[in-house]
């Protein structure tokens, strides 16, 4: 029990300290928001996962008067992520993609018919990088809702030797967000609709 508890206690401190790091860098950046929030609701926002650290700051400025839920993975890191986007107003629906895929896909379904927007890394948790997961164009196909781009530009930043080549902007750098116009994927099969949302990132990335 009091392993348990330090385990805990310890987690929570490394949350807090990476709130407290990632709030400092930001105050310390220039901002530019590209965009506005969406007009229909809910929608399916979709982001590479190696903008994960500092998205949670769109939802945080553009988001307002909605509401939105991350698909995480069931993995400890997660967890850790679940936690820290809590102090940015934002949910999350946990699950595997291998383990227990329906029950995370029935809860991104719930989460849309409550209006609540449903928010996926289509290239996570493992992979490959700027792949777009099946999951995330089933659900907006199932659901009929649109589905926006999300990004952001780092003037100066670090890159992590991840998987996803995870970038953290560096203190006193410009930080430009961008939201995309709202898009269809209905009409659609599985591949078509894959590589429009590979256009829309690419135009995106031509933007910023």
């Amino acid at each position: 029990m009091a392993r348990l508890f330090k385990g805990k206690l310890v987690n929570k401190i490394i949350e807090n300290l990476l709130v407290f790091l990632i709030k400092l860098i930001y105050l310390t950046c220039k901002k530019e928001f590209i965009g506005n929030q969406p007009k229909s609701k809910p929608v399916v926002a979709l982001f590479w996962h190696e903008k994960l650290a500092f998205m949670p700051f769109i939802f945080d400025s553009c988001w307002q008067g909605r509401k939105a839920n991350v698909m995480i993975s069931d993995h400890k890191d997660g967890q850790m992520i679940s936690d820290i986007i809590k102090h940015f107003g934002i949910g999350s629906i946990r699950g595997s993609s291998s383990k227990g895929a329906l029950k995370v896909f029935l809860s991104a379904i719930k989460s849309i018919n409550n209006g609540v927007d449903v928010v996926i890394t289509p290239d996570g948790p493992r992979g490959p990088r700027h792949s777009i997961s099946d999951g995330s164009v089933t659900i907006a196909q199932k659901t009929g809702v649109n589905v926006v781009v999300l990004s952001y530009k780092a003037s100066k930043f670090w890159q992590f030797n991840s998987w996803d080549k995870m970038i953290l902007p560096k203190p006193f750098s410009k930080l430009t967000y961008y939201i995309s116009s709202e898009f269809s994927l209905e009409g659609l099969n599985i591949q078509e609709a894959k590589n429009l949302i590979v256009k829309k990132f690419d135009e995106v990335d031509s933007i910023i």
